[in-house]
Parts: structure tokens; C-alpha cells; sequence
């Protein structure tokens, strides 16, 4: 077992290696390859226990994708991130098993539930590496990605609840919502009480080896406290990710450029055994199927994989379109509150509403409580087709099929019709969402045209306060040195002024000046950067900056600093 699951891992990661050189979207080529594969004798079928599977590849898998996502669009997006992953999950169940009922009357109502909850969660590792290589605006990718994060932990706490039934246990309509809420109090808590604990542990501690190895057993030892204390471990994993991804920026930036390839390295390894294992079992669905109900497994999967892609748009477009309604309500019944003067007497009993005028209080409350607006009926159209099933789809329905209480019947048909959802949507909307993409025209020109406009005001502030910052260290130096070493920061401001570049400062100045020792010059050009990394934090938090500009700007400054670091080492070698 061990060889075999190497060279699916070796050939997994091979097929990856080429799409990514191609630039064809890996998930997909991967599952196709495997699935082509599975028909030859001499490839190994692979069995791995789906709990087993779960707990070893989601936690690594989730906290990567969280460290990515930027807070501050995920908090403004929460209302339709949401309504995906929550409302959605559970119509969608809902839809599932009754059609399943229909069908094939042996689920039972709890079986069939039970099928509705392990194939409702779509996996968004394959939208967002379409999204990304067609250039997808940011709106899309934050729903899609956030939609993600959130959908497995409302699965997972349905398929708890029905497995519970179906193996005897009195549950009421209350006992599930207790349960639900149970799941997302501990999980959440779990998540950040970790997450708290890794950010300090990164602050404190400077070797980034041993933080990126207390960063990849971190999700799993949440992943797993969160599940024996009741709780949501996928929640618990995303609590943690999104609070170490937004807090890394305060952290060493050795830390961040050791972390970042890290987990490219084990998403690539980890997402291509995944869709690999989902083409290898092919053989084992077709095992799983026996003479008499072959007709009706496959009936009932024809049926199923219709109904999860018809409801996602059937639940999008109407549901944007009542909450584009209560925003537009709010924002009238704000406009109504300036008109009457509600507006004036609140501002002079309140410190919170004193600092913002009536326009920019309207201009916050479109910004921060209204993403929905946003959302074209043409974005709606790429979240409403970017539903596939990915590893927990097929994980859980493995899990579930080694239920002692299901029928033999009922369990081959959940593990077929999981297989033959997930590997239709794969195929079906994974091949067609880039000519739906193109065909609709969306790309992400505002987000460029708003970035540089971003990035521009930035700089500008980045100028003005390394200039004062400068200003601070030039008494201190004419002080210390006297003033014929004012040229040095003549020299960093003019430096600053041309381009924002600080690579080659400390040797420029140097050059320039004898009696400051290099250890002073970089110490300047540390703080230097110190200032600039905190106008970029402080532009993030009071959301004019987006966090992918952010860090894009953040790893430019990180590269200057290795430069000055890998300099200062090659300066003590060449003494010694």
C-alpha cells in the first residue's frame, strides 16, 4: 500500500508539473489522467479509509487557503459567502435526499439526507485555479474561495447529524440546530485560541524552520481538538488561517518567505493526490454495482448530479437579488435618517459618528454592508456554474459507506452517485466554466485600474513618512556624527523621491559616508522599510488597500531586506 500510494503521488504530481507548464488547469488534468488510467491492469487500486482521508489531507489543505484569503474582503463578502456556504449546503441536501428518496425508496429519508449532505459542499480548488489564470475579479474569487472555506464544516455537521440517525440515535429538528451552533461555537474558539498561540510563537520566535514546522502540525492538532470537543474542525482550521494570514505581516519577514513555498509545495502535493485518487476509483464504483440495481444507482446518480447543478443558480440569482433589496432599503432608510436630521443629533452624542461626516458614513456603509451590490447578474453567472465537488464529496461518501447500520444497496449507491457527481462536475463545469468566463467577457480591469490608483496614494504616503522618519534620524545623526554626514540623507531622500527601492542603499550611503559604521546605515534602512510596512498595514485596516496589493508590496519589501541581510552576511565573511 505504501509503494502504491508513492507512485500515485509521483505520477499525481508529474501530470500537475506538465499542466502547470502548459497552463491547463492541473485539478482537472489530473482527474482526467487518473480517470483514463484507472481502465489499466497494471495500475494499483487504492483504498484509504475516508476518515482517514479527511483528517489528513483537509486541515493542511484549508489552512493554506486561508492563509490566502484576505480578511478584509472575506468579512465584506460574509453575506454572500454565507448564504453559499450555509443556506446553499443545506437546500441542497435538502433537494438531494428528497429526489433520492423518490428514487430509490431503500435510502430511507435519513440515507438519502445523508447522501444530500456529502455531495451539497463544492470544492473550490478547481474555480479558483480557472479563476485565477483567466483573471477573475477579486469579488468572485473572495466569494468563491470564502464560499469554500465554510461549506465543508455545514456538510460535515449534517452528515454528523444523519449518520447519528441512521445509526439509532433520537435526534429532533432542535437537537440539529444545537448541534450546528455547537459545532461553530467550539470550532471558531478552538481555531483562534490556536491561531493566537502560533502568531505569538512567530512573533517570538526568530528561526523560521521551526516556526514553518509548528505552522504545518498546527491545522491538524486543531483539526482534531476541535472534532473530540464536538466542534467543527474545519471551522477551527479556518479561524486559525485567517487570523495567522492576516496578523503575518506584524511577523519577521524571514518567516513569511520560508512559509510561502512551503505550502505551494504541499498544495501541489496534496491537490494532485487528491483528484488522483478521485480518477483511480473508478474501479471500485464499478465493483460496487451489482446486476439487479445497476438501473436504478445510475438513475438516481443522473438525477442527483442535475439537481446539485440546477439549485446552486436556481438559490443564486434570486437570493443576490433580495438581499441587492435590503441593501438598497438600509441605504434609503440612512438617507432618510441625514434628511431628517436624526443624523446631527447622533453625531453630537456620539465620539464613535464625530469623526465621520454624513457622505462618508454613506460611503462606508456602501462599502463594508453592501458587497452584494457588487456582484453583477454576469459574476452570478461564473459563482452559479463554479459548483464542483471535490475530496470531501467522495471522502465522506467512503466514510459513509462503512456505516454498520446502511444496507448494502443504500451503501453502494451513495459511493456511486458520489463518484459520479463529483467527476461530472469536475468534467462538466470545469471544462466549460472558461468558455463561460470569456464568453461573458469578465475579467479584472477594475481591479487593476482601483490597485494602481491604491498603490499610487500609498507611495505617495510611504514618501511623506519615510521623509519625516528621515527628518527624526538626521537630528540623531548630527548629534552623534556631526553634520558632515547630512548627505546621507540626502541621499535616501533622493533615492526615495526617484524610485522606492532600497536594496542598494546601505551600500550607496556607505560609499558616501566613513564615519557611521555599516551596522548604522542598515539599522536606517530597516527602519526605513519599518515605516513603509506599517503605512501598508495601516492602509489594509482602514480598508484602502486590498491584501493581495498588500502583500504583493509587503514581498517587495521583504526582498529588500533579504538583500541587506545577505549583504551584511557576505560583508562578515569577507572580514573573516
Amino acid at each position: 500500500m505504501d509503494a502504491e500510494i508513492f507512485y500515485v503521488l509521483v505520477g499525481a504530481v508529474v501530470v500537475a508539473a506538465i499542466a502547470r507548464w502548459r497552463g491547463w488547469p492541473a485539478p482537472l488534468l489530473v482527474t482526467v489522467v487518473a480517470l483514463a488510467a484507472s481502465f489499466l491492469p497494471f495500475v494499483p487500486e487504492v483504498e484509504i479509509d475516508g476518515h482517514l482521508l479527511l483528517n489528513l489531507v483537509l486541515p493542511p489543505l484549508l489552512y493554506s487557503a486561508a492563509l490566502d484569503v484576505s480578511f478584509v474582503g472575506f468579512k465584506r463578502s460574509l453575506p454572500q459567502i454565507r448564504r453559499l456556504g450555509v443556506t446553499l449546503v443545506l437546500l441542497t441536501a435538502v433537494a438531494v435526499g428528497l429526489v433520492a428518496w423518490w428514487i430509490l425508496p431503500s435510502l430511507t429519508l435519513p440515507g438519502a439526507l445523508l447522501l444530500g449532505a456529502i455531495v451539497a459542499p463544492p470544492d473550490a480548488v478547481s474555480a479558483a485555479a480557472i479563476g485565477r489564470k483567466l483573471g477573475l475579479p477579486r469579488r468572485i474569487m473572495t466569494v468563491l474561495s470564502g464560499e469554500s472555506l465554510i461549506n465543508d464544516a455545514t456538510s460535515l455537521t449534517l452528515y454528523r447529524v444523519f449518520a447519528a440517525i441512521i445509526a439509532g440515535a433520537t435526534l429532533t429538528v432542535w437537537d440539529g440546530i444545537w448541534q450546528f451552533l455547537l459545532a461553530v461555537g467550539v470550532g471558531v474558539v478552538v481555531g483562534l485560541v490556536f491561531g493566537i498561540v502560533l502568531h505569538q510563537l512567530r512573533m517570538r520566535i526568530s528561526d523560521p524552520v521551526v516556526i514553518g514546522t509548528f505552522g504545518l502540525l498546527a491545522p491538524f492538532g486543531a483539526y482534531a481538538i476541535a472534532e473530540h470537543l464536538l466542534g467543527s474542525g474545519v471551522l477551527a482550521v479556518v479561524a486559525m488561517g485567517l487570523y495567522v494570514g492576516y496578523n503575518s505581516p506584524r511577523t519577521d519577514y524571514t518567516t513569511r518567505q520560508q512559509e510561502a513555498p512551503l505550502w505551494l509545495s504541499a498544495d501541489l502535493l496534496l491537490e494532485s493526490f487528491v483528484f488522483a485518487y478521485i480518477g483511480l476509483q473508478f474501479p471500485r464504483v464499478l465493483s460496487d454495482l451489482g446486476g439487479e440495481e445497476v438501473g436504478r444507482i445510475l438513475l438516481l446518480s443522473g438525477a442527483v448530479l442535475l439537481v446539485v447543478l440546477v439549485v446552486r443558480p436556481l438559490y443564486v440569482y434570486p437570493a443576490n437579488g433580495w438581499a441587492n433589496f435590503q441593501d438598497r432599503r438600509r441605504l434609503d432608510r440612512w438617507d432618510r435618517t441625514v434628511a431628517s436630521g436624526a443624523f446631527d443629533e447622533r453625531r453630537r452624542d456620539s465620539k464613535r459618528w464625530k469623526q465621520y461626516s454624513a457622505e462618508e458614513l454613506r460611503s462606508k456603509i456602501v462599502r463594508d454592508r453592501m458587497a452584494g451590490l457588487q456582484l453583477t447578474w454576469k459574476d452570478n453567472a461564473v459563482i452559479s456554474w463554479a459548483g464542483m465537488r471535490g475530496v470531501v464529496t467522495l471522502a465522506t461518501a467512503l466514510a459513509a459507506a462503512d456505516l454498520a447500520a446502511l444496507d448494502t444497496e443504500p451503501s453502494h449507491a451513495i459511493v456511486v452517485v458520489a463518484y459520479v457527481v463529483t467527476v461530472g462536475t469536475l468534467l462538466l463545469q470545469g471544462l466549460t466554466l472558461p468558455l463561460l468566463i470569456r464568453g461573458l467577457g469578465i475579467a479584472s480591469d477594475v481591479d487593476e485600474e482601483e490597485d494602481e490608483r491604491a498603490v499610487a496614494d500609498v507611495k505617495a504616503k510611504s514618501r511623506e513618512a519615510g521623509k519625516a522618519f528621515l527628518a527624526e534620524k538626521r537630528v540623531e545623526w548630527v548629534e552623534k556624527y556631526g553634520s558632515v554626514d547630512i548627505g546621507v540623507f540626502d541621499a535616501f531622500t533622493k533615492r526615495m523621491t526617484r524610485v522606492e527601492k532600497a536594496a542598494d542603499e546601505a551600500q550607496e550611503v556607505e560609499e558616501a559616508v566613513t564615519r557611521p559604521s555599516y551596522e548604522d546605515l542598515a539599522a536606517l534602512t530597516r527602519g526605513w522599510l519599518q515605516v513603509r510596512r506599517d503605512i501598508l498595514l495601516a492602509e489594509r485596516d482602514a480598508g484602502n488597500l486590498d491584501e493581495e496589493v498588500m502583500r504583493e508590496l509587503m514581498a517587495a519589501m521583504d526582498a529588500e531586506e533579504l538583500a541587506l541581510d545577505t549583504r551584511a552576511a557576505t560583508r562578515l565573511q569577507g572580514r573573516a
